[in-house]
């Protein structure tokens, strides 16, 4: 499989920003992609950075439905020139609004959406204002290029959805990220994407924003992932590019993740995606006891 992550400045006119969107998808397709992954809020700007209550319109008149002219649009183009895309927007459904992953087949068909389930509140990352938790799990899809999932954004950080993809044979897991140039120490946006990799056995895409909006500088540095935590391509900061980077799905397969670590599980001892940890408690006080015990008794031999 060959992979494409658009790492590009998003213009300030929406329509312009789009048509720059169809036209990457273009480009990957001739270069010869199979998969083109795009950052979070893959067309428009970068909206939670700013506190809703500061806004002049509603957050709702900022989202679309899906299906809708974007997903329409994004499918068209995926059926056209005979590639998988996966894209983020801001979706509308009713009165609430997600973080959202549409996952498009070669065919143009829309296999599904992953919503971000865990959403963030800090300072320029107010996304508990725009976004509703995600509802819809942890999808892996069976695309005509291969197994893929979708880890958006902040969810890379929770070992327990990534393991959700991994247990359903997920290859590719895309990253659709909206990270900034020194919001986490140096290296760690490459080293929690080799770790995730190595520790599951598979393949991640990351695709970053780039460039400075309003009050962040978002930093770029897209980068692919193989099964033994190695970076197989990882795009410059700063810079817009269109990533390539040539994959063998099979190599997931003679992962450690698939050899070992994740036949070596231990379901049984797991409690809401951890190890449980009441059992130990009365274990180790029984041991305390024992020992308490034994030496009370050598105490009062010596005694005697």
């Amino acid at each position: 499989m060959d992979i494409a992550l658009v790492q590009q400045f998003l213009p300030d006119d929406s329509l312009e920003a789009f048509q720059q969107g169809l036209n990457a998808i273009k480009d990957a397709a001739n270069a010869g992609a199979d998969l083109v992954v795009f950052p979070e809020l893959s067309f428009s700007p970068f909206y939670p950075q700013i506190p809703v209550e500061e806004r002049d319109e509603d957050v709702l008149d900022l989202a679309e439905p899906i299906p809708g002219p974007t997903t329409e649009s994004v499918s068209e183009m995926a059926e056209e020139f005979g590639v998988a895309v996966v894209f983020n927007m801001l979706e509308r459904e009713g009165d609430q609004t997600y973080d959202t992953t549409p996952v498009i087949d070669v065919d143009g068909t829309v296999l599904g959406c992953t919503r971000m389930m865990h959403v963030p509140q800090y300072e320029h990352f107010y996304e508990q204002d725009y976004y509703t938790p995600g509802n819809t799990g942890a999808p892996v899809y069976e695309t005509a290029v291969g197994r893929v999932g979708v880890a958006t954004c902040y969810d890379r950080h929770f070992p327990e959805y990534l393991r959700a993809l991994a247990l359903q044979d997920a290859e590719v897991v895309a990253v659709p990220q909206a990270g900034t140039a020194g919001e986490w120490p140096d290296g760690m946006y490459e080293s929690e994407l080799r770790v995730a990799s190595f520790q599951h056995g598979f393949f991640g895409a990351m695709a970053n924003r780039v460039g400075r909006e309003d009050n962040l500088l978002f930093e770029g540095s897209s980068l692919v992932t193989d099964p033994f935590g190695r970076v197989v391509a990882q795009a410059p900061s700063g810079q817009a590019i269109v990533l390539l980077a040539s994959i063998d799905l099979e190599k997931c397969e003679e992962a450690p993740a698939r050899e070992l670590f994740l036949q070596h599980r231990r379901p049984d001892q797991y409690d809401e995606g951890a190890v449980r940890l009441a059992d130990s408690a009365p274990v180790n006080q029984g041991v305390l006891a024992m020992e308490s015990s034994d030496e009370a008794a050598t105490a009062e031999e010596g005694e005697e």
